[in-house]
């Protein structure tokens, strides 16, 4: 549960002064503000947008430059019978119920979430249990308070079928959700009214192309339909070699119902996302694979789910591949690769899972899916989803468009192949077929063998055959002898076609840097109001304060020539020279994240250096200039620890004031 939720150091984690810092610092509010904001979108402050740039940085590096794969840039406007190919147009929806009385529009499953654990709350205060307050909405926490009517306490069984639910909820269709809805009498947690059945509700942003508006379009909701269209171009670029990996960063727009939880919940975000193409006969095989079989990982999957458990195994992800739980080792590697790059930009390894999707849960394209989610004041969230897509996209493009999506290799050795052919006689067949004929020839290639032997002992028996061809009048076609023959033939191939598989890792870049933020946070031990953010060197948005010890001219030629150097180095730095204590500039730096300190003093001006201030410690250690630049650097490429800078520089036991 959210309420079980602590900060970095262990404390009880207060939302209202987390909030509160992060608009105070300027790291992120809603857009539009002057206007009344609107919900779902927010505009990033310097200190949050300079987080991200890092961020993206490290997974550039962590996936694009390590996995040698190749970057793309595709377009956001989206034709819409790509994303009518694709599923999208009819799948891509989440259930909605309305309040009928307000028209508030509630997503059924957040609904159902909401109310059994205010519920569960509920029945841990008759039961004497702890809890901790997490309504985010003082307008909302208010109504609720007005609402209540005591602590209920459930019975041991309606508790355990709660439970039960919140632990399947993922699995629920829409029918499911609206049973559950009617069976617990769930209601609007605000108004108390009741609510009209689920209804499905398309995501996605509609828009035109041009100025007529007679060429529908869609603000893409993924990045990956454009690298998939992309597919022949990228295997040209890779010499026809598979596997083969793109990688697309840029935004998307989801239409969503309820946004809600910041940036969790949004309806524009940045995505990264990987599609890697490996050959199925390959078993799905990595050639990293090894190099990683023997990393543990916190597994939840599916059947543990289904029995009510929220508990991970931890478990090699070799054992897991073996076992078949996750279904073939790119898929493995991928879910390590995820862990490792959330582990590098300072994730928090104990608030994270991979979670196994269930049945009813999964995308229309997926055949295994897992989620890395990442644990937060708003209980588990999903924020990376690493799904096998198999060969769904590049096959349904490639029947809708008519264009080659597939991999043509050599064969070793030729291969005598026998089969059965479905063939036109055009001469004969045009007149009759006129401009159905294309639809009946492709219908042809599209049969099975099975299909194919089966007609041809009908046409044998009858002279004729009924073809099932979608697009013609009456979905069917009659063909006879005259324009169409059916034999068994042999041909020679030297050559191999087949469609690639696709592994599919895609991460929220909005929900990872949320997530982060709460797993750095904490506060100074005696002193809530003294809050910090612990972000790596590596991350933070800035990496040093420039702090003189009193606003005098005296340090003027100094501060130039350390800017300076910190600007040859490439380091983000901000200077502080208000008139307010140095201990209170460096507590307000904390907030923002800054790992180190560099204070110019009146030694400073006799030649015996500067003092270096390490955020979460607060010690500090003197040294010259160039020592403490050549630290910084260091520290902040991840090649030094504080622990090591402190073992070789003089320490300096000044006390922060």
């Amino acid at each position: 549960m959210a309420s079980e939720y602590k900060t970095m150091k262990g404390q009880d984690f207060d939302r209202g002064a987390f909030e509160s810092l992060l608009r105070r610092k300027v790291f992120l509010w809603q857009s539009f503000e002057p206007y009344g904001a609107v919900k779902g979108l927010f505009d990033y402050g310097p200190p949050l947008e300079n987080l991200e740039a890092e961020v993206i940085n490290i997974w550039r590096d962590h996936f694009i430059r390590h996995e040698k794969m190749m970057a793309l840039k595709c377009s956001m406007l989206t034709p819409y019978e790509v994303l009518k190919t694709s599923g999208h147009v009819e799948k891509f929806a989440d259930f909605m119920c309305k309040d009928p009385k307000t028209g508030e529009i509630l997503r059924s499953d957040h609904l159902i979430k909401d109310v059994i654990e205010a519920r569960l709350k509920s029945d841990k205060e008759a039961r004497g249990e702890k809890i901790e307050e997490t309504v985010e909405d003082p307008k909302k926490k208010k109504k609720q308070a007005k609402a209540a009517k005591g602590a209920v306490k459930l019975d041991d069984a309606v508790r355990k079928e709660y439970e039960h639910m919140l632990a399947t909820l993922d699995d629920c269709t829409g029918d499911d959700m609206g049973a559950l809805i009617k069976k617990h009498d769930i209601r609007s947690p605000i108004t108390g009214n009741e609510v009209e059945p689920p209804v499905s509700v398309n995501l996605m942003f509609q828009t035109q192309i041009g100025a007529t508006g007679k060429e529908p379009a869609f603000l893409r909701p993924e990045t990956a339909q454009g690298q998939f269209l992309s597919f022949q171009k990228l295997l040209e670029y890779s010499d026809s070699q598979l596997p083969m990996a793109s990688a697309c960063i840029g935004y998307s727009f989801r239409n969503e119902l309820s946004p809600r939880a910041g940036l969790l919940r949004v309806r524009e975000f940045l995505m990264a996302e990987i599609e890697h193409f490996v050959d199925p006969e390959s078993g799905k095989r990595h050639p990293k694979f090894n190099s990683v079989r023997d990393v543990k990982l916190p597994l939840l999957d599916r059947k543990t789910q289904n029995a009510g458990d929220t508990t991970p195994t931890i478990t090699t992800i070799g054992e897991a591949v073996d076992s078949k739980l996750v279904d073939n080792e790119t898929l493995g590697y991928f879910l390590v690769r995820i862990m490792q790059f959330m582990q590098k930009i300072g994730i928090d390894m104990t608030k994270l899972r991979f979670r196994q999707h269930m049945a009813n849960e999964m995308a229309h394209y997926a055949v295994d899916c897992w989620d890395c989610e990442l644990f937060s004041s708003y209980g588990w969230i999903e924020c990376v989803g690493c799904a096998d897509r198999s060969a769904f996209d590049l096959s349904v493009h490639e029947k809708a468009t008519g264009t080659f999506l597939k991999v043509r290799e050599p064969l070793k050795e030729p291969v005598k192949i026998e089969e059965w052919v479905a063939q036109l006689d055009k001469k004969k067949s045009g007149p009759k077929l006129k401009k159905n004929q294309a639809k009946v020839e492709q219908t042809l290639l599209g049969l099975s063998q099975e299909i194919k032997e089966k007609l041809s002992l009908e046409m044998e028996k009858e002279g004729k055959i009924v073809v099932a061809v979608e697009g013609v009048e009456g979905g069917k076609i009659e063909l006879d002898k005259e324009i169409v023959s059916i034999g068994r033939e042999t041909r020679v191939e030297s050559m191999r076609e087949y469609t690639p598989n696709v592994i599919e890792p895609s991460f929220g870049v909005g929900r990872i840097l949320y997530s982060l933020m709460e797993h750095v946070y904490w506060t100074r031990e005696g002193d809530a109001a003294r809050s910090v953010m612990s972000f790596k060197p590596t991350v933070a948005p800035i990496k040093v304060l420039v702090v003189p010890l009193q606003k005098d001219v005296k340090f003027a030629a100094l501060m130039a020539e350390l800017e300076q150097r910190l600007d040859e180095e490439q380091l983000a730095y901000k200077v502080d020279q208000s008139g307010v204590s140095i201990g209170k500039r460096y507590s307000r730096n904390d907030e923002l994240g800054i790992p180190f300190g560099i204070t110019i003093d009146y030694e400073s001006l006799e030649g015996k250096g500067f003092t270096l201030r390490e955020r979460d410690s607060t010690k500090q250690v003197r040294a010259s200039m160039d020592e403490i630049l050549e630290a910084v650097v260091k520290m902040c490429k991840g090649k030094e620890a504080w622990e090591g800078v402190v073992k070789r520089l003089p320490v300096f036991e000044g006390k922060e004031e």
